[in-house]
C-alpha cells in the first residue's frame, strides 16, 4: 500500500513538473520567456512550448494585436490666437518589438497606454500652438493630425526605443471650453436673428412694392376699360341715333309712336305705378284712340 502511494505520489509530481515545463502561446500574442529575471526568449509563432521549470524560468503575454488609446482628459489646449479649446483624439498602436518594450516602458500594455497618452497630448497642444482655431476645426485638420503622428513616432522611436508602432492618430472632436462655446452661441443667434429680421424687412418691403404695382395696373387696366366702353358706347349711341333718325325721317307717324311706347314703359315700369289722367283730353293716350296726330284723323 505504501509503494502504491509513493508511486502515485511520484507520478503527480513528475507530471506537475511536466506542465510547468509546458506552455501555449497564443496567435494574438508575444510570449516571454525570463531566466532569473532576464529576459531569455522571446516567442511569436503561436503554439506549445517548453521552458525550464520555476524559479528557474518564467513565461509571461504580452497582446500583439493593433489597440485603441482615447483621450482621457479634457484640459483645454491653447490655439494660435489665444483660444482655448478642447480636443478628442484617439491612437492605434501596437507592440512590434516586446524585448524593447519591456526594457524601455513597462511590463503590459498599460503602461505603453500611460506613456503614450502622455506623448500624444504633448503633441497635439505643440501642434495646436501653430494653428488656428479655423484650422483646427476645418481647413487643415488632417495635416495637424499627419504632424502629431510623426511627432509621436519620433518620440517612440528615439534613443531609447520603445518598441511600438503609432498606425494612426486622429481628432474625432474640437470644440470650444463650454464658456466660450455659450458665447459663441449667442452671437451666432444674434447673427441669425439679424439676418432673418433683414430678410423680413426687406420682404415686406418687396411686397408692399408688389401689391403698389399691382394696384396701379389695376387702376389702369379699369381705366383703360373704362375708356374703351365709353368710346364703344358712344359709337353705339350715335350708330343708334343715326339709325332712328333715318327711321324716323322716313315715317313720322312712327317715329310718334315708337316714342309714346317708350314713354309708356318709362311711366308704367313697375306693377304699382298709378297715373290719374283724362284720356278724353289728354295727348298721352292719343294713340290709343287711334289717332297720332291730325292729319292722320284726317286720313
Amino acid at each position: 500500500m505504501n509503494r502504491l502511494g509513493f508511486i502515485v505520489t511520484s507520478v503527480l509530481v513528475l507530471l506537475a513538473l511536466v506542465s510547468s515545463t509546458l506552455f501555449v502561446v497564443d496567435q494574438r500574442q508575444f510570449g516571454v520567456v525570463y531566466a532569473l529575471g532576464q529576459i531569455k526568449e522571446v516567442i511569436t509563432e503561436p503554439g506549445l512550448n517548453f521552458k525550464l521549470p520555476p524559479p528557474f524560468q518564467n513565461v509571461s503575454y504580452i497582446d500583439k494585436r493593433l489597440l485603441t488609446l482615447d483621450s482621457s482628459d479634457n484640459e483645454p489646449l491653447l490655439t494660435l490666437e489665444k483660444q482655448r479649446v478642447v480636443i478628442d483624439w484617439y491612437a492605434r498602436w501596437r507592440i512590434t518589438d516586446p524585448s524593447a518594450y519591456i526594457r524601455n516602458v513597462g511590463l503590459d500594455e498599460a503602461a505603453g497606454a500611460s506613456q503614450l497618452n502622455r506623448v500624444v497630448r504633448n503633441a497635439f497642444q505643440e501642434e495646436i500652438n501653430k494653428r488656428t482655431v479655423k484650422e483646427i476645426l476645418s481647413v487643415r485638420r488632417e495635416e495637424l493630425s499627419a504632424d502629431v503622428k510623426a511627432e509621436v513616432l519620433s518620440k517612440v522611436s528615439g534613443a531609447k526605443p520603445w518598441g511600438v508602432d503609432v498606425v494612426d492618430v486622429r481628432i474625432t472632436r474640437a470644440d470650444y471650453v463650454e464658456a466660450i462655446t455659450e458665447s459663441v452661441y449667442r452671437r451666432m443667434e444674434a447673427e441669425r436673428k439679424r439676418v432673418a429680421n433683414e430678410l423680413r424687412s426687406t420682404g415686406a418691403a418687396e411686397g408692399e412694392k408688389i401689391r403698389a404695382d399691382a394696384d396701379r395696373q389695376r387702376e389702369v387696366t379699369i381705366a383703360n376699360a373704362y375708356r374703351d366702353a365709353q368710346k364703344i358706347k358712344g359709337e353705339g349711341d350715335a350708330e343708334a341715333a343715326k339709325i332712328y333718325a333715318d327711321a324716323f325721317g322716313k315715317d313720322p307717324q312712327f317715329a310718334q309712336f315708337y316714342r309714346s311706347l317708350d314713354a309708356y314703359k318709362a311711366s308704367f315700369n313697375k306693377k304699382s305705378d298709378l297715373m290719374v289722367v283724362d284720356p278724353s283730353s289728354s295727348e298721352f293716350f292719343k294713340v290709343f284712340r287711334g289717332g297720332g296726330s291730325g292729319k292722320a284723323d284726317k286720313k
